[in-house]
């Protein structure tokens, strides 16, 4: 068989697999092993699965993805989502749109120590909705701003996909880290443009709240601290280049149990529960990334990825086009599939086009990671939706996607500018290269 063909059907074949529920990280692990076993045998086969297992087990990048999970776990643990959103209300609670503002705020914050969309959305589901809920906001607002607000818990750093993306794609985590510092400010500041205009078109959705005077706010900045003492140790640690990514992931850890204990937020049976959690996460993901290296060998010795590169340059279509497509074969997939899967299963095929048009990896990667946060939150499907109906029965589906509305015209600029303006995205890792 020719391998061009063969990793035509491969991918056909893992396609397949998935739609019957198969989980992704299987599927292309299994196809992959096959594949390469029908080309070369099934000892170099079997020794390629046994060696990337091996591989990635002791990879010393892979290690902080426990790491910033177990983080998280333990900073919710402690209580730290409910300080820094109430810590953004205590200062925006009292404008129209004001709790909306901060539900956004509060999610951008314990997105910097969390890494996850889902569990900020569930999160923040169970802190702030029935708040807004119960100060009169409008259902479709209150939880459109929970959906699209906690798709910044895969952008803002530490980012669990990002660190997966630099692994897979062979780049330095701390450059993506950096990279997502501007794109992540600039999706805050269009989300809470995006709640001030929805706020003024329809003041009976978001009515403003009483004024905190300024002792309750100090006392809310007391009880804050330690949300912007995690988030400045672990970042500023390694951004100042004082430890690794791995090192600042394991303080973070040590840090969160800490506050979890002097807090009394974390009792043995808790503790356990959040091992478990973090374990079986780390495990799902570690499944996935072995199959995507394994579905990637494969794919490089079908030489299919250098045939599509091939065909595509020949056919003389302008590398935007080619961008812009991808960018809705994206939103498609994060509809579908959670964040980490619709990037493991397309990056095998889809960065060497990447590359070979000439654009920079780590830049690919925020756009990555941005175009499937717009899946997350993009109809007819969209999984934080999913996760706020389920939480709020009360609240009807097209509800919840109308009021989503506002924040998916946000993220459409926010894309536009950050795939049209590549200088501005990868600005701070120069900057930070030339010091």
């Amino acid at each position: 068989m020719d391998p061009a063909l063969a990793g035509v059907l491969a991918i056909a074949a893992v396609l397949v697999l998935v739609a019957l529920h198969v989980p992704v990280g299987i599927a292309m692990g299994g196809v992959g092993i096959v594949g390469f076993a029908a080309l070369q045998g099934w000892r170099p086969g079997l020794a390629l699965l046994s060696n990337e297992f091996v591989n990635s087990l002791a990879s010393i990048d892979l290690a902080v993805i426990p790491l910033f999970l177990l983080m998280g776990g333990l900073a919710n643990s402690a209580g730290l989502s409910t300080d820094v959103y109430r810590l953004a209300q205590a200062f925006l609670g009292h404008r129209r749109g004001g709790l909306a503002m901060a539900t956004i705020g509060g999610c951008a914050g314990f997105g910097s120590v969390c890494g996850s969309s889902i569990a900020t959305a569930a999160t923040f589901g169970r802190v702030s909705l029935p708040e807004m809920l119960a100060r009169g906001y409008a259902p479709g607002l209150a939880t459109g701003c929970i959906a699209a607000g906690a798709t910044l818990g895969i952008l803002i750093p530490p980012s669990v996909i990002m660190v997966i993306y630099a692994v897979l794609a062979e780049q330095l985590i701390l450059d993506l880290f950096t990279a997502a510092v501007l794109p992540s400010l600039l999706a805050i500041v269009l989300y809470l443009g995006a709640v001030a205009v929805h706020a003024r078109l329809d003041p009976g959705a978001a009515p403003a709240g009483a004024r905190m005077p300024w002792r309750a706010r100090w006392r809310e900045i007391r009880a804050g601290w330690r949300i912007v003492a995690l988030a400045g140790v672990v970042l500023g640690g390694m951004y100042g280049g004082v430890f690794t990514v791995s090192e600042g992931a394991a303080v973070g850890v040590v840090l969160a149990f800490v506050f979890a204990v002097a807090r009394r937020g974390l009792t043995r049976r808790g503790f356990v529960q959040v091992l478990a959690e973090s374990s079986a996460t780390t495990a799902m993901l570690y499944v996935m990334i072995v199959g995507a290296f394994v579905f990637s060998y494969f794919l490089a010795l079908t030489r299919l990825p250098s045939e599509i590169v091939g065909w595509i340059v020949a056919s003389g279509v302008p590398g935007p086009a080619i961008v812009a497509a991808l960018l809705v074969l994206y939103i498609v997939l994060g509809a579908v599939f959670d964040e980490v899967a619709a990037m493991v299963l397309t990056l095998p095929v889809v960065l060497p086009i990447i590359t070979q048009l000439g654009y920079d990896p780590v830049w690919w990667g925020i756009v990555n990671v941005v175009v499937i946060e717009i899946g997350m939150i993009c109809p007819p499907i969209g999984i934080n939706v999913f996760i706020l109906y389920a939480m709020a029965k009360d609240v009807p589906l097209g509800a919840i996607y109308r009021g989503i509305a506002p924040f998916l015209a946000a993220d459409v600029v926010r894309l536009a500018v950050i795939a049209a303006f590549p200088p501005l995205t990868l600005w701070l890792v120069s900057l930070s290269k030339g010091l």
